[in-house]
């Protein structure tokens, strides 16, 4: 299965979230990727959408593989496999990290117009555009955690066999329609994968009378 795009995504995992319509949902898309896909589920089954702030800690000599991640509220999970096998130093983990802070900082003033939609009590849907190691997935797990949600449900359109693992152990329901035997990548899961940019995120995170002010 190859999903034209991150929508098309998101419109696939909401047909199989219909449950999750009279639960009144916050919908939280994990940026940039995420947020697409999350705006498709939230259209699909209702409740509400906000941005959560994470941030993956890339190995320094290959960023797009994991090593951990960090999140809004000081979070910080590790993937103590990765670093294991890569040698990644304590140093280089501080130097990364410093990086990843400032960016999430930064991000936060550019998506962020008010204060997040309280969690508490809440059904929250936390939603990326894929899972390779799972690290920021799980970064926002505890992010969640933290505001003592009524539940914690993930969703992604594929993942590897070892993220969704990961994951299962920590939310309280996964939905993955897609599980290849070898994930390459999770770009190879869509046809149109491109970077989107802060701009286009943030009309996503809009509601659509703010976005079309003759409505």
């Amino acid at each position: 299965m190859i999903y034209p795009d991150r929508g098309a995504a998101g419109r696939a995992l909401g047909e199989v979230l219909g449950h999750l319509r009279a639960a009144d949902p916050l919908v939280l898309g994990l940026p940039r990727g995420g947020v697409p896909v999350a705006a498709a589920v939230r259209t699909a089954i209702g409740g509400d959408l906000d941005v959560l702030l994470v941030r993956k800690l890339g190995v320094p000599w290959q960023p797009e593989l994991a090593m951990g991640a960090i999140g809004e509220d000081g979070v910080r999970v590790l993937n103590h496999d990765v670093m294991r096998q890569t040698g990644v130093s304590p140093e280089q983990l501080i130097d990364i990290e410093h990086v990843e802070r400032a960016e999430l900082e930064r991000r936060r003033r550019v998506l962020r117009e008010g204060p997040p939609i309280d969690m508490t009590d809440r059904t929250v849907v936390i939603v990326d555009d894929g899972m390779a190691t799972g690290a920021t997935v799980a970064a926002g797990c505890e992010i969640a955690r933290r505001h003592e949600p009524r539940r914690v449900v993930v969703a992604v359109p594929v993942s590897s066999a070892e993220a969704l693992h990961r994951i299962r152990a920590i939310a309280d329901e996964v939905v993955c329609p897609m599980v290849p035997r070898n994930l390459g990548g999770v770009g190879g899961a869509y046809r149109d994968f491109h970077q989107l940019t802060d701009a286009e995120v943030v009309r996503l995170l809009r509601p659509a009378t703010a976005r079309d002010p003759e409505r």
